[in-house]
C-alpha cells in the first residue's frame, strides 16, 4: 500500500553515508537520483525510502508524532538492523522488542531526528 515516504536532511551527503550502508543490510540499494532527491528500495514494484532537502527550500525538521515503518522479515533482522542503525550514528528510542502480540520493534531516530522503526509482524 506505501509507495514511498521522504525524509528530510539538511545534509544530504552525511544522511546518504548514514542510510546507504544501512538499507544495503536489508538488500536496499539507491533507484533514483534527483540531486535532490535519493531513493532506495529492494526492488522493482518494492516501496522507496527517499532522502532529500525539503522541496519548499526551508530546513529539515523531523515531525512529532511522524515516523515510518520498515519491515525487515525477523525478529533478528529488527536486531540487526537496530544495531547497524546506532553504529552508524543513530540515537536508541527504544531497544528491540515485542511491544504487542505479533509485533516485535526497534526505534531509533536518525541523524536528523527523524523516528524510524525496523519492524517485524507474526
Amino acid at each position: 500500500m506505501i509507495s514511498y515516504v521522504t525524509l528530510g536532511t539538511n545534509d544530504t551527503e552525511k544522511a546518504l553515508a548514514f542510510y546507504g550502508p544501512l538499507l544495503a543490510e536489508m538488500g536496499a540499494e539507491k533507484v533514483l537520483d534527483t540531486g535532490r532527491l535519493h531513493a532506495f528500495s529492494t526492488g522493482p514494484g518494492q516501496p522507496m525510502l527517499l532522502i532529500g532537502a525539503p522541496w519548499d527550500g526551508e530546513s529539515a525538521s523531523n515531525g512529532n508524532g511522524a515516523m515510518v515503518a520498515i519491515a525487515v522479515g525477523s525478529r533478528e533482522n529488527v536486531d540487526k538492523m537496530h544495531a547497524k542503525a546506532l553504529e552508524l550514528g543513530a540515537s536508541d528510542e527504544g531497544a528491540p522488542g515485542e511491544r504487542m502480540a505479533g509485533f516485535y520493534g526497534g526505534y531509533f531516530r536518525d541523524l536528523d531526528k527523524n523516528k524510524v522503526v525496523f519492524c517485524h509482524f507474526g
